[in-house]
């Protein structure tokens, strides 16, 4: 029944995850017993007015959570999880960005004025810790007040089971997103063969741009990424859910991709620039700026493509779980004939 699932998610997201499957399969099993028995004494099945108010007598999923989670005495058994998910993401979105941006500007600092990087980093450190307590004492205010309020007014308990989020499936994909894949490719392949064609000299209003010969192979290399893409986002679009072998194919892709930006940054493939009332001194010096920049930035290239290629391996690693426990279980005396 899909409300049972949704209430059995809702309450998923609460417990610990080395404990989630267990907890889930124990309430799975105990709430649809529950309602085996209720259609049992009523005669009939439940309808989903009954199955939300015998939801709603076993609690909301928070609080159901909560009782199998180890009893704290910050702020309170009942919003203890919701505090340590608050915390989280005030962590990943305010204090994880700011130590890498004051990180990178301490090194920048130490480089280029010769102040000592320990006394840069030391700066810092005197100014995170007051910005740090200030964001976890505040947080914690505000949830020791709700705590006060939730004991006398109880809010968590009202609710309505009908109104918890569908189960979303993760391997499933939106087509919208497909389709939009399939136009931003359709369009670069149309600009970049009409205008970037296998060649090493264009011109531009003026201005004649050379590039290195190696600039052939990037042209076909990026062109059949392109068109793999293509065909790729055009499966998903017909059949909107992952498997193995398109995950790995978008894997394939993407670090074909990478590999290819990479090189062209490293590569210095811009030969020269030329134009008409221009000194050629300055179109040299705007030349060797430009692969000068194209080298300074291929370490965050780098890192970028990790990431990405680290979420293409995580997905053929969930399509892996999710087709391991969604196999039958074949009992022994089947197996033994």
């Amino acid at each position: 029944m899909e409300l049972i699932d949704r209430y059995l998610h809702a309450v998923k997201f609460w417990l610990p995850r080395k404990q989630r499957q267990d907890i889930i399969a124990e309430l799975s099993e105990d709430l649809r017993s529950q309602i085996e028995d209720k259609e049992a004494e009523l005669g009939h099945k439940l309808n989903e007015f009954e199955v939300a108010a015998l939801l709603k007598q076993r609690g909301r999923p928070v609080l159901v959570a909560n009782r199998f989670l180890p009893q704290e005495s910050l702020i309170g058994p009942t919003l203890f999880p919701i505090f340590l998910f608050v915390l989280k993401i005030v962590a990943a979105f305010y204090m994880v960005p700011w130590i890498l941006v004051w990180t990178g500007i301490a090194i920048v600092r130490a480089t280029h004025s010769g102040q000592s990087l320990m006394a840069t980093i030391g700066l810092f450190w005197t100014s995170f810790w007051p910005v740090s307590l200030f964001w976890v004492g505040g947080v914690t205010i505000v949830f020791a007040i709700l705590e006060r309020v939730q004991t006398k007014s109880r809010f968590l308990e009202e609710w309505d089971p009908r109104k918890l989020p569908p189960v979303r499936n993760p391997n499933r994909i939106a087509r919208s997103s497909s389709i939009v894949e399939v136009a931003a490719n359709m369009v670069f392949c149309i600009w970049w063969v009409g205008g970037m064609w296998y060649q090493t000299l264009f011109h531009f209003a003026g201005v004649s741009i050379t590039l290195a010969p190696v600039w052939r192979n990037f042209f076909w290399g990026f062109l059949f990424v392109s068109i793999v893409n293509i065909a790729l986002a055009t499966a998903n679009l017909f059949h909107p859910y992952w498997t193995r072998l398109r995950a790995g194919v978008r894997l394939a892709s993407d670090c074909a991709g990478s590999v290819l930006f990479c090189w062209l940054l490293k590569s210095n493939f811009l030969v020269g620039i030329t134009a008409a009332d221009v000194e050629a001194s300055k179109t040299l010096a705007i030349t060797n700026a430009i692969n000068w920049w194209d080298t300074k930035m291929v370490p965050a290239a780098i890192v970028i493509c990790i990431v990405i290629a680290a979420i293409d391996v995580y997905r053929i690693v969930r399509l892996k779980r999710t087709t391991s426990t969604s196999m039958p279980q074949v009992s022994a005396s089947a197996i033994l004939g």
